[in-house]
């Protein structure tokens, strides 16, 4: 199954159950947004050859915009929250963790370069 699609499911899911199950009277309801992965360093202009991920960065993305493609799962976020009858809050750290290729704490918890996750110390 496509990941997107499969995104699109699983949140329309969500919110489905959350238009139908809260009162917004009474509760605010927010939406951490995707996280970036940090595949390939061609997005952030890495000079250095030997660079195939994130592994190794020290320091974010120079600027206030990547400089890569916007991540694809976004839209899916932004369209489902959007169809909403009670829409959620969105809070989108999508930007943030991108600017921070150097950000993924899970590297230092293992000398395994397979043990790679999307959380963020800027999220």
């Amino acid at each position: 199954m496509d990941r997107l699609e499969a995104l699109k499911i699983a949140l329309t899911t969500w919110a489905t159950w959350i238009d139908q199950n809260t009162d917004p009277s009474k509760t605010k309801v927010y939406f951490q947004g995707v996280a970036a992965v940090h595949l390939d360093p061609k997005e952030w202009k890495d000079p250095d050859p030997s660079a195939r991920t994130c592994m190794g960065q020290t320091k974010p993305v120079e600027g206030p915009k990547y400089p890569g493609p916007s991540h694809p799962g976004e839209a899916v976020v932004r369209s489902v929250i959007s169809k909403m009858a009670r829409p959620a809050y969105l809070l989108d750290i999508t930007v943030l963790t991108q600017l921070r290729k150097d950000g993924h704490p899970g590297r230092y918890a293992t000398k395994s370069l397979a043990f790679n996750y999307c959380s963020h110390w800027c999220s």
